[in-house]
């Protein structure tokens, strides 16, 4: 069975969502209800990243268009800024650079 590109999107986006840490979590933080150090919360960044990874090269197929929705970087970028990870984190450096690659990649067979 050949699946569209959108709806390799969509699957891919709705996997995100069902572990992304900002629509469940980051509220919580900003009320002071918890902090983001909260070991809880970073094991679920740290698992909603990995997801993230496995997402990222389950899509490779995906056209460079499509590929830009995918970026990482945009809600690494408002967990960094909520204080709940490090820029410098590994998983952040290395979900960025994966996601890089793969668009690279993309643009390289397009």
């Amino acid at each position: 069975m050949n699946i569209s590109n959108q709806q390799l999107l969509d699957q891919a986006i709705g996997r995100l969502s069902e572990s992304d840490p900002i629509i469940k979590l980051l509220h919580e933080v900003k009320l002071g209800r918890m902090k983001p150090t909260d070991p809880g919360l970073r094991a679920i960044t740290e698992s909603w990243m990995e997801t993230y990874r496995q997402v990222l090269q389950s899509v490779k197929e995906l056209s460079g268009s499509a590929l830009p929705r995918l970026d990482p970087r945009p809600r690494l970028d408002v967990l960094i800024a909520a204080g709940v990870l490090a820029a410098d984190h590994p998983a952040v450096m290395a979900l960025s650079a994966a996601f890089k690659q793969i668009l690279a990649d993309a643009q390289g067979h397009a």
